[in-house]
């Protein structure tokens, strides 16, 4: 299966969490880092839920719940209840993530890596979500300290005030000591 590698600005936007349990308030969590408004609908909710900025509703996710939500999360312990959830939130139109099933749904969590505005997203298009952890772990190493993506951004700014050809010179050296400072031959 072939996925489309995106990063959207879903900020503001409605997003429903079905289920109250460890997974559901990772993805919460998640969702919250994007700046999604996010109701939790669940009977049981992990305590941890009380110290974040959503609503909750105590009780069994129903179809209806996920009404006008650009993003959906199954993330229930009933199989059968995520799968009509997914099936409900893809016929509205929403990104839904099934968490016990990725290829069930139209959105996958990958492991995300940040720092200073650079972000690095990791999904094995598979079932190994601890392969995609290792490897952010790994590009977590390789990422310059930001002084240096905040000098790497200020010199394209000054390159492309430059009138050409020392715009192009300006950029063509940034490049080559980025490549350089990454250990990637130019």
């Amino acid at each position: 299966m072939r996925l489309l590698a995106a990063f959207l600005d879903l900020s503001g936007q409605p997003a429903v969490v079905a289920g109250g349990g460890p997974v559901a308030l990772r993805r919460t969590r998640t969702l919250l880092e994007a700046g999604l408004q996010v109701t939790v609908v669940a009977p049981q909710i992990h305590a941890e839920f009380s110290t974040l900025p959503v609503t909750v509703v105590h009780r069994h996710c129903k179809p209806d719940d996920l009404r006008g939500a650009r993003v959906v999360v199954a993330a229930t312990n009933d199989p059968a209840v995520n799968e009509r959830l997914c099936e409900a939130a893809q016929k509205q139109g929403a990104l839904v993530n099934h968490a016990g099933d990725a290829a069930r749904g139209t959105l996958r969590f990958p492991a995300v890596v940040s720092r200073g505005g650079l972000q690095v997203a990791v999904s094995t298009g598979r079932e190994l979500p601890v392969l995609a952890q290792a490897l952010g772990d790994r590009i977590t190493t390789l990422l310059p300290d930001e002084p240096t993506l905040d000098q790497w951004s200020r010199q394209r700014e000054e390159a492309l005030r430059e009138a050409e050809p020392a715009r192009e010179l300006a950029l063509q050296a940034l490049r080559e000591d980025i490549r350089t400072t990454l250990g990637v031959p130019a």
